[in-house]
């Protein structure tokens, strides 16, 4: 509808193939496009948005309706952009009033703003940090692209819908729970929905620097450069790192080339997280960014940071926060690392999805290693192709994003699945995908243990560098003995790293002896875990369950209340639990091994 007469206003009423149309022209890895040192125009601020319970938008074609008031109209009409809430973005729908705390569905985001005009030969792409699930993109009234995925970046190339001066962008987000997607709709954290990281404009040449990248390759002494350009057109690319008076060339055949060039650098570490200036350039682009180099291996079941074995001392965190729901700061990421830091980490899982951009940027200036994962998350429709692709997808768009990071140094590609023929598959093909887009960083899952055998046992184990334990003996299994028999029955034969375990504690509630929900019982309960862990030599790490308490809707005790309690940290993100300085102590009293 545009507001005219139709030969049959109400034919959408009763097409359900109304979403049909907006299947195609899809943003994936393939498209997104990196922002390392680029100009970006920011399209942050107030939005207005409309909440779209039974997708009237894409059924009435909201997008294609014009700007006529209301006294005007001809006939009535379903929608009125003026008529939406000013929202800010980024942000999550649910904190934005009471009434939408738990709305699951559709919304239509709109904003209007002022363009000069591209250059000649100019490309101008819309950069989303993330929309929460699926999102389709419409700029004056015109389809441009949508995306799936909840929590990794997509682009989008509107260089032929814009137009000098004003310009309407719209956004439709819905973040609906299905068990086909990745999460599926059974999961252990809360379901934000809306655009809750940034939008922007990108000016690009002609033919631009799509991603570029530069690693140590082994233990040698060379830089592995590689570049991929937006078309396949030959040529050479120049890198440069001032500060190692390095210069060199990248041939390129079809758009893509590797170099491999000596240099001797300072090694990144956490006790010195050595970052370079590297540039690239081709043609009228450049792109730089701040890379550390380091190495990361293993060896039997040691994990080897530059040639040395690393015990990592770790804890998991979720993007979660009171007031901002998902979005997340600068502020917030340095409080949450400066946490860690006074908790004796140097290491964190970035637990279950991607998070946001800025936390490995930091975590590489700062000195902390990250397991950085995709929501691969229980029981997910692992027979479905789509599903697949759409794993695939986010893995990918995780890995080409954040490929210059050297905090990283495992991906994970999936969290407490059942051990079936389907799942084998599925997540056999997500870690050959982490390996042939960066072979320079391990693969690890949090898995589930064998319990006929009572042992550390995974089929997936064999595609995997890492294996990843999530075990919660001494609270959902009460007894501490279990996990004595886990670990002497287990002879794993590459490196285990305990990637969940953890007790819930209410702030503020006491008990002696195994009261569940009490802080001593959790304080306690992390030093029966260390001391085994610790003792275990095939264990090279642990990710403590978790740093602050976060919202789920699963947990409804009266301690629980809507929250996982089983942080260090309440959700204030300011009251420790006995627990916190427990764990400290642990981590502090840690030897390191010969």
């Amino acid at each position: 509808m545009t507001g005219k007469e139709t030969d049959d206003p109400f034919a959408h009423l009763h097409d359900e193939d109304y979403a049909r149309p907006f299947a195609g022209r899809m943003a994936t890895a393939e498209t997104l496009v990196t922002l390392a040192g680029r100009t970006l125009t920011s399209l942050d601020g107030e939005w207005r948005m409309t909440l779209d319970l039974f997708d009237e938008g894409l059924r009435q074609r909201w997008f294609a309706l014009d700007e006529t008031p209301p006294s005007q109209w001809a006939v009535p009409r379903d929608y009125e952009i003026e008529a939406g809430d000013l929202v800010p973005v980024p942000s999550c729908w649910n904190v934005l009033k009471p009434e939408w705390t738990y709305f699951e569905g559709g919304a239509w985001y709109t904003r209007w703003f002022d363009w000069p005009g591209e250059g000649e030969g100019e490309r101008i792409v819309l950069s989303f940090g993330a929309a929460n699930y699926a999102a389709l993109v419409f700029l004056n009234g015109v389809h441009a692209g949508g995306h799936r995925g909840g929590s990794t970046p997509f682009c989008i190339e509107v260089t032929e819908q814009l137009k000098a001066g004003r310009n309407r962008l719209q956004v439709y987000v819905e973040n609906r729970r299905q068990a086909d997607r990745v999460p599926m709709h059974h999961f252990d954290w809360f379901n934000y929905g809306g655009l809750y990281r940034e939008v922007a404009l990108v000016r690009l040449p002609r033919v631009f620097i799509r991603r570029a990248s530069a690693a140590l390759t082994g233990e040698s002494a060379q830089i592995r450069f590689e570049i991929e350009l937006s078309d396949p057109v030959t040529g050479v690319a120049e890198v440069q790192i001032s500060e190692l008076g390095l210069k060199a060339s990248v041939p390129l055949v079809a758009g893509r080339g590797t170099a491999l060039v000596p240099a001797a650098v300072e090694r990144w570490s956490p006790e010195n997280p050595c970052l370079y200036e590297v540039r690239f350039a081709f043609g009228a682009d450049t792109v730089s960014e701040r890379i550390g180099f380091r190495t990361v291996a293993t060896r039997g079941t040691d994990i080897l940071l530059n040639g040395k074995r690393v015990w990592l001392k770790g804890v998991c965190v979720h993007e979660d926060d009171l007031a901002l729901g998902k979005v997340t700061n600068e502020a917030d990421i340095r409080r949450r690392l400066q946490h860690a830091r006074e908790l004796g980490c140097n290491f964190l899982r970035l637990s279950h999805y991607p998070h946001h951009e800025l936390v490995p940027r930091l975590a590489d200036e700062l000195g902390f290693m990250l397991w950085a994962e995709v929501p691969v998350y229980w029981a997910i429709d692992f027979a479905n192709p789509e599903t697949l692709a759409d794993a695939r997808n986010q893995l990918s768009e995780l890995i080409l994003r954040d490929i210059n990071r050297a905090s990283i140094i495992l991906w994970g590609v999936g969290n407490e699945n059942a051990d079936t023929d389907a799942r084998l598959a599925f997540m056999a093909d997500l870690a050959a995908t982490a390996k042939r887009l960066d072979p320079s960083r391990l693969t690890a899952a949090a898995c589930l243990i064998n319990r006929e055998t009572f042992t550390i046992e995974d089929r997936l184990a064999a595609h995997l560098d890492v294996i990843g334990l999530n075990e919660y003996f001494g609270w959902y299994e009460p007894n501490f003995t279990s996990l004595d028999r886990l670990l002497a029955n287990s002879s794993p034969d590459r490196p285990v790293i305990i990637s969940e375990t953890g007790a819930d504690a209410a702030p503020g509630h006491r008990g002696a002896g195994r009261v569940l929900f009490t802080e001593d019982w959790q304080a306690e309960f992390y030093r029966q875990q260390f001391t085994r862990i610790a003792a275990t030599p095939y264990v090279v790490g642990l990710a403590a369950w978790l740093l602050y308490d976060f919202r789920t809707e699963r947990r409804q005790t009266g301690f629980q209340r809507g929250f996982n309690r089983k942080g260090l940290i309440g959700a204030d993100k300011e009251t420790r639990k006995l627990a916190f300085e427990a764990l400290a102590a642990c981590y502090r009293g840690l030897k390191a091994r010969a």
